[in-house]
């Protein structure tokens, strides 16, 4: 099981948010670029970056600062989500170096957009699928839906996803452990590779998740790793 580290970017800074809230931010870096490097430096084989601002605008807003790092960082897997609404936009990651986008509104409010991007650019889709209270929200978190996980996934199964994120926003940032429960549920019921995300505060998550009878993909860790609960190192050896 892979350890991901994330990158949000907010402002141009590296950031993180509690339960998405973009009014409760705490700042990590001013140079998103230098986190990058220490990630891929200490092990990291893909980083999970989120452009903050570009999620609420439906718009890449961040992009120069992403694009720079996958400049710098050609040999490595890179996957982008925030504000992919349309295949000009999936364009301007996947045509600079960036090995896949993330999208979870789109597939919400407008499929078809996953089908054209599908098309140009073959399994380089990860649906993220960030759901409150079993329901999936949009919009960068703010938009609320009827619509549950699961149900997204078999209207969406023509299409060849690279992977799922699961995120239950309850637990993002909160440093209280993921919803280990419905996340490894839903990747019992899927056959697309499973990342686990929000909450993750211990090794025992890591083990938790990566001993479990369900094989994982990965599994994103964000304020853990800011905030010195483990080391990076220590989380990759757990997860092996």
């Amino acid at each position: 099981m892979l350890v991901i580290p994330a990158i949000d970017i907010k402002s141009g800074k590296c950031v993180r948010l509690k339960e998405g809230k973009m009014d409760q931010e705490t700042i990590f870096s001013e140079d998103p670029l230098d986190i990058a490097m220490q990630w891929f430096s200490k092990g990291a084989e893909i980083l999970h970056v989120v452009d903050l601002d570009g999620a609420i605008q439906g718009k890449p807003v961040n992009y120069e600062i992403i694009l720079k790092i996958a400049s710098e960082f050609a040999h490595k897997t890179i996957q982008v989500g925030g504000g992919i609404r349309n295949l000009e936009s999936a364009s301007l990651y996947l045509d600079s170096g960036i090995s896949r986008i993330v999208t979870g509104t789109s597939a919400v409010k407008e499929p078809e957009i996953l089908y054209n991007v599908s098309s140009v650019y073959p399994d380089s889709i990860v649906l993220a699928l960030d759901a409150y209270d079993g329901k999936l929200k949009t919009e960068g978190w703010v938009e609320e839906s009827t619509i549950k996980p699961l149900d997204l996934i078999r209207s969406l199964s023509d299409i060849r996803l690279s992977a799922i994120i699961y995120t239950d926003i309850s637990k993002d940032g909160m440093m209280s452990g993921p919803n280990i429960e419905a996340t490894l549920d839903l990747a019992r019921k899927t056959s697309v590779p499973v990342i686990a995300s929000g909450g993750v505060s211990s090794l025992n998550h890591i083990r938790a998740l990566s001993n479990s009878s369900v094989d994982l993909e990965g599994v994103i860790c964000g304020r853990s790793l800011y905030e010195k609960a483990f080391t990076l190192e220590e989380a990759i050896l757990e997860a092996q």
